[in-house]
Formats: C-alpha cells, sequence, structure tokens
C-alpha cells in the first residue's frame, strides 16, 4: 500500500507539523529566535487544530439516526 500524501489543509498534517515543532524545541539547540517563531507558529496551529475539530463535531452532532436506522442530517443549530 502507498503512503498516502497529506493534504496542507488536514488536520493530520497540522499535527505532524506540531509534532515536529515540540521535538525542535524540546532538543533544545534551536535558537532563541527560532525557538519563539517555532512556538507561536505552534500556538497558531494549535488553536486551528481546535477550531477543525470543534467544526467537525459539531457536523458528526447533527447526524442522527432515525428509528428505521436511516441516518438524518438535523439542521438545527443547538450545540
Amino acid at each position: 500500500m502507498a503512503a498516502k500524501k497529506l493534504d496542507k489543509n488536514s488536520l493530520e498534517h497540522s499535527l505532524k507539523r506540531l509534532e515536529e515543532i515540540v521535538a525542535s524545541l524540546e532538543h533544545g539547540d534551536v535558537p532563541l529566535d527560532d525557538a519563539v517563531n517555532l512556538y507561536e507558529e505552534g500556538i497558531r496551529i494549535s488553536k486551528e487544530c481546535a477550531e477543525k475539530l470543534k467544526t467537525t463535531e459539531l457536523k458528526i452532532k447533527k447526524l442522527s439516526k432515525g428509528i428505521e436506522g436511516q441516518f438524518t442530517l438535523n439542521e438545527s443549530n443547538e450545540e
């Protein structure tokens, strides 16, 4: 099975980049200015991931299973 290329906007790509940032910062050999830039990038990516997860959760909550076992999309804006 061929390795799947990650979309740069995907949650998986963002999480992979966060792991890279954490590893770089934990290693401790990053110059201070670069460390600050990496930290800022990590915070930005973290916020983007949280928003993607929240959006996905809301989509899932809108799906409901009917009596006959069929899934329908609930259009209410309830959280």
